[in-house]
């Protein structure tokens, strides 16, 4: 069985467990919901990571600035030699969308926990609802990489390449939010787009499908498996995209880190961008050639 390409992207919860009291290692927990989460129990020592607080702009519709990311993780006690373990709900779908924006502005030494929330409780592991007080750190942030992310531009630009194949858009959301039965995810089932369907030329390949029934990842092998059945290849750049940006994060890391593919950008405008906007064109139906 072949290693994954960044193995070192990766924590397992034996290694966690591990280095719980570790000073060189901060656990964060990012939660799009933390009263239903961190609140209740989280790992000891994990600072908490409010997703729609701390990593989005208060006002705009982005992510939060280089100043704003360097504030966050030097409160959250983390230096430039600090190891950050990311984890979190539904599978690590936020978890992974921090661990991107992280990567945008230069952290390093950053895992996301194999299994995120759900593997660490069922395999009965402690939980405590202490929140820590970390001294403060000295972390600093780099200007985004412009190479880890699509805006509307970048994708409207590229549906010529997509239609030849010169580049792979990979939409990852649930196949009847693609054909667009449906507007909204059954996690969000108030949160509409104005249409449905997918970005012309676009390959649905749903994020669940990378990660077993526990949560953690598929191997190496699998995962290629999966996305080469598609048509998708580490020979062209990779655009992903979702509905705001969160699922197509956790299949961003995949395609980067677990198979090493060298052009991977996240569009985290995604559907409620695309669908919302006038004479933006889409495509219905299951998007099979």
């Amino acid at each position: 069985m072949a290693a994954y390409a960044h193995p070192e992207t990766l924590a397992e919860t034996d290694w966690v467990a591990a280095h719980l009291t570790d000073p060189n290692v901060r656990v964060a927990e990012v939660d799009y919901d933390p009263t239903a989460n961190y609140e209740f129990g989280h790992i000891p020592g994990a600072v908490l990571i409010d997703w729609r607080k701390d990593v989005n702009d208060p006002v705009r519709r982005d992510i939060l600035s280089q100043e704003a990311l360097t504030e966050l993780l030097r409160r959250s006690g983390i230096s430039p030699t600090t190891t950050i373990v990311l984890y979190g709900d539904f599978n690590n779908w936020f978890a992974a969308f921090a661990y991107w924006v992280l990567a945008l502005y230069g952290a390093k030494n950053v895992k996301l926990l194999n299994g995120g929330r759900k593997k660490w409780i069922a395999e009965d592991r402690p939980l405590t609802k202490e929140v820590p007080r970390p001294a403060r750190g000295t972390f600093e942030g780099t200007p985004a990489d412009a190479k880890l992310r699509a805006f509307l531009d970048d994708v409207r630009a590229a549906l010529p390449k997509v239609q030849e194949r010169k580049v792979h858009l990979v939409d990852v959301r649930g196949p009847k939010e693609f054909s667009g039965e449906l507007t909204a995810p059954p996690e969000y089932p108030t949160e509409h787009a104005q249409r449905g369907g997918h970005v012309p030329g676009a390959r649905n390949i749903p994020w669940a499908q990378a990660v077993k029934d526990d949560g953690t990842f598929k191997t190496r092998e699998e995962l290629e498996h999966l996305y080469g059945a598609q048509g998708i290849s580490s020979s062209a750049p990779v655009i992903t995209y979702c509905r705001i940006g969160e699922r197509s994060s956790h299949t961003w890391f995949v395609l980067r880190y677990l198979l090493g593919y060298p052009d991977v950008r996240n569009y985290d405008g995604s559907w409620t961008e695309w669908g919302n906007l006038v004479r933006t064109p889409i495509e219905r139906g299951s998007g099979l050639a």
